[in-house]
């Protein structure tokens, strides 16, 4: 084969491998402990959103209400770790047979959000949270840091799974003191 059709070929199966992989309904993980899921989680990395705009140092807090839904209450400092916080409080329902991992988070009557966990940690350490259409994402930890290595390691999964990860921008975090 010539080699002036490499280029087109390589170009046409990296095309086909992105459509498939976008094509493939997003699976989520099989179930999630809410209880386990609850408390804070920060975010590692996500796709930019208009409504995060300046963010950094971003928080989520989960708790689990009496009323069977849970609330969410999503903290970042504007435009620096010392800016002003800004803070927003929605709640989290589940969808109904999808093991807890399929959620619909609501800041503004009646718009709901589809939050679906595609990757979670066996001890809950870190979630990948994203939504069906590939153009929400978000990486969360426990704490403010993940390991570069963990860090690949989920990136590579979330990329078989059909998200364009020159979208991906890391979030800046705290990072630990000695004291």
């Amino acid at each position: 084969m010539s080699m002036k059709y490499l280029g087109p070929l390589f170009m046409l199966s990296g095309w086909m491998t992105f459509f498939t992989s976008c094509s493939q309904p997003l699976e989520t993980v099989p179930s999630v402990d809410l209880s386990r899921y609850a408390g804070t989680w920060y975010e590692i990395a996500s796709f930019p959103q208009s409504f995060q705009k300046g963010c950094c140092g971003t928080t989520a807090t989960y708790t689990l209400s009496d009323s069977g839904y849970v609330i969410v209450e999503n903290r970042c400092y504007r435009d620096s770790l010392d800016g002003k916080q800004s803070y927003i409080r929605g709640k989290a329902f589940v969808e109904k047979n999808t093991g807890n991992a399929k959620l619909k988070v609501q800041f503004f009557w009646p718009f709901r959000g589809k939050y679906w966990i595609i990757d979670l940690a066996d001890d809950y350490s870190y979630a990948v949270v994203g939504h069906p259409n590939r153009e929400y994402l978000w990486i969360l930890s426990r704490t403010p840091q993940l390991s570069d290595s963990l860090y690949q390691e989920i990136t590579q999964r979330v990329e078989k799974k059909g998200f364009d990860l020159s979208k991906l921008a890391r979030t800046s975090q705290v990072t630990a003191t000695a004291e």
